[in-house]
C-alpha cells in the first residue's frame, strides 16, 4: 500500500523566477584596472556532464594587484541559459574557506540574452569574509545551484561551464567586478556585469546548521557524549530477539591511526537473555531536510565465535510512531544483513524510506532499495532529503532515489545499532560477537551535498581540528 499524497514543504532557500530570450554571443573585454586593483578567477566542477542534478561552480578568487582588497566589494559573475521560460533555481554554498555564511547567491536576468546565456548567478561576499592581501586568494569556495522542482538541469549550453575543467584553472568565462569595475573576464555580447542583479539573494541559510561529531570519547559512560547530545541505549524494547537487553559498555571508542572510532558490539550465546545488544541515538529529533552522511564498517564474520547469526547493522534517522499507520511517522534507514534474514539467505543491504507502519496484524508502508551482495569493509553512506525525493548513495555512487510520498513531516533523531533479528540463521549456545564500527556523522540542515562535498566538509573539519559542532538548532 503506498500513499500519494502531496508532502512538499517549502524550504528555507528562495526561488526566483526570471524570462527566457535568445541572441547572438561575443565577448566584453574586461577592464585593465580599477583603483590600481586587480582581480583573477581561478574555476573548476566536479559535475561535468551535459546534464546534472545540479552545476557546481566551485571558485578561487585571487587579488592580483598591489593593494588590499576588501571581498564585500567583490562580485563574480557565471553565466548560463535557463532550461524553460518558467524555470526557478537555488543557490547553496557547500564549503568555502571564508565560510558560508559569508557568501552569498543572487540570481538575475540578462538584459541581452545570446544563445549560451540568458541568466547569471552573482557571488558576492559578506562583511564577515575579511579582505585579501595582496597576492592572496579566498582558497575554496564550492559552490553549486539547482533547480528548485530538482528537475536535472543542462549545462551543455551554459556559457560559463567547462565540462573538461575538473582542476582549478583561470577562467575568462566568469566576470569579476571590484567596487563596481569589471577587472577580469568577458561577458555575453551586449551585456554588462555591473548590471544590478534582478532578484533577491537565495540560500545558504544563514544559520549554516551542521551536526558533526568524530566520536572522539573515551567510552561509553563520558560525560561528553550526553553533553554532546547522544545517549548510549540501556533502556528495554525492541527491535531484537525477545528477551534481549541493550548494554552501553558493549559501546567502546578506539583511535586507529590518529583516527577515533566508535564501536558496537552486539554478542550472545543463542538465547534472549544471553544477548547484549548497542546502540546510539541523538537525545533531540531535531534533524529533517539536508544532508545525512556517515562512514560504516560493516563486517560479514564475527569477533570471535561461530558466524551465522541474522544480525542487522545500521545507520537511520527516525521519529515516534504516535500511532498505528500515523501519517506523520518517518524513518530513512542504511540496514546491512550481513547473513541474510528476513527472508532472504544471504547478505543484503537495504536502504528504505517509511512512510508509517502498524505492528499487529503487521502492515507496512515503505520504499525501499536491496544490494544483494557482501558490504563487508568501510563504507561512505550519504542519505539526502529535500522537498521532491530522498536519494541514497553507498561509496559515492547512487544507490537508490525514493518518492515524495515518503518525505518527512516531523523531525527525526540520528541512530545507529545493531541487533538480531531471530536465531534462525544460527542454532549455536556457543558464544559468539559481531561488531560494527562508525567513523563519523554528518548532518548539514536543509543543504543537499554530494558525496565529494560531504567528503571535503569532513577534511575541512579535520583539518580544523574540530571533533564536535553541532549549530542545528531544536526544533
Amino acid at each position: 500500500m503506498k500513499r500519494t499524497k502531496n508532502r512538499l514543504r517549502a524550504t528555507a532557500s528562495a526561488a526566483v523566477a526570471v524570462a527566457l530570450g535568445a541572441a547572438a554571443l561575443t565577448a566584453l573585454p574586461a577592464t585593465a584596472n580599477a583603483a590600481a586593483g586587480g582581480l583573477s578567477v581561478q574555476y573548476r566542477t566536479s559535475a561535468t556532464g551535459a546534464t546534472a542534478d545540479q552545476a557546481e561552480p566551485w571558485f578561487k578568487v585571487k587579488n592580483t594587484g598591489a593593494g588590499t582588497v576588501q571581498l564585500a566589494n567583490v562580485k563574480i559573475r557565471y553565466y548560463f541559459k535557463a532550461d524553460s521560460a518558467s524555470a526557478t533555481y537555488r543557490f547553496a554554498c557547500s564549503w568555502a574557506v571564508k565560510g558560508c555564511a559569508n557568501v552569498t547567491g543572487t540570481f538575475g536576468t540578462l538584459a541581452n540574452p545570446t544563445a549560451t546565456a540568458d541568466r547569471y548567478l552573482e557571488i558576492g561576499f559578506t562583511s564577515g569574509a575579511g579582505s585579501l592581501a595582496p597576492g592572496t586568494d579566498t582558497g575554496d569556495m564550492q559552490l553549486r545551484f539547482y533547480q528548485s522542482t530538482w528537475a536535472s538541469l543542462k549545462q551543455s549550453d551554459d556559457y560559463s561551464f567547462g565540462a573538461s575543467q575538473t582542476s582549478y584553472g583561470d577562467w575568462s568565462k566568469v566576470t569579476a567586478q571590484l567596487a563596481g569595475a569589471t577587472l577580469w573576464g568577458q561577458a555575453p555580447a551586449g551585456n554588462d556585469p555591473t548590471d544590478p542583479p534582478t532578484d533577491p539573494p537565495t540560500d545558504p541559510p544563514a544559520s549554516g546548521a551542521a551536526l558533526f561529531d568524530d566520536f572522539n570519547y573515551s567510552g561509553y559512560n563520558d560525560p561528553k557524549i550526553s553533553t554532546h547530545g547522544w545517549s548510549v541505549r540501556s533502556n528495554s524494547g525492541g527491535p531484537g530477539v525477545p528477551g534481549a537487553t541493550w548494554a552501553p559498555d558493549k559501546v567502546t571508542f578506539a583511535t586507529t591511526s590518529g583516527n577515533s572510532i566508535m564501536n558496537l558490539e552486539t554478542s550472545t550465546s543463542g538465547t534472549g537473555e544471553s544477548t547484549k545488544q548497542t546502540e546510539v541515538l541523538t537525545n533531540a529529533r531535531k534533524f529533517k531536510n539536508g544532508t545525512y552522511a556517515a562512514r560504516v564498517k560493516f563486517n560479514d564474520a564475527p569477533k570471535f565465535g561461530p558466524d551465522g547469526d541474522h544480525l542487522v547493522q545500521t545507520f537511520f534517522t527516525i521519529n515516534d510512531l504516535t500511532a498505528p499507520m500515523a501519517d506523520d511517522y518517518a524513518e530513512y534507514d542504511f540496514e546491512y544483513l550481513p547473513n541474510g534474514g528476513w527472508g532472504e539467505s544471504s547478505d543484503i543491504l537495504y536502504t528504505t524510506s517509511w512512510e508509517t507502519y502498524q505492528a499487529d496484524p503487521w502492515v507496512a508502508v515503505n520504499q525501499h532499495t536491496e544490494g544483494r551482495q557482501s558490504y563487508n569493509g568501510w563504507h561512505d553512506l550519504v542519505l539526502t532529503i529535500d522537498n521532491s525525493s530522498i536519494k541514497y548513495y553507498i561509496d559515492g555512487q547512487l544507490f537508490g532515489t525514493h518518492d515524495a510520498a515518503y518525505l518527512p513531516e516531523r523531525p527525526m533523531s540520528i541512530n545507529f545499532n545493531q541487533w538480531l533479528i531471530d536465531f534462525g540463521g544460527l542454532s549455536s549456545s556457543t558464544a559468539r560477537a559481531y561488531d560494527e564500527q562508525v567513523d563519523y556523522v554528518l548532518h548539514v540542515k536543509d543543504q543537499v551535498l554530494t558525496p565529494a562535498q560531504v567528503a571535503a566538509k569532513v577534511t575541512a573539519y579535520r583539518g580544523a581540528g574540530t571533533t564536535f559542532e553541532d549549530t542545528v538548532p531544536n526544533s
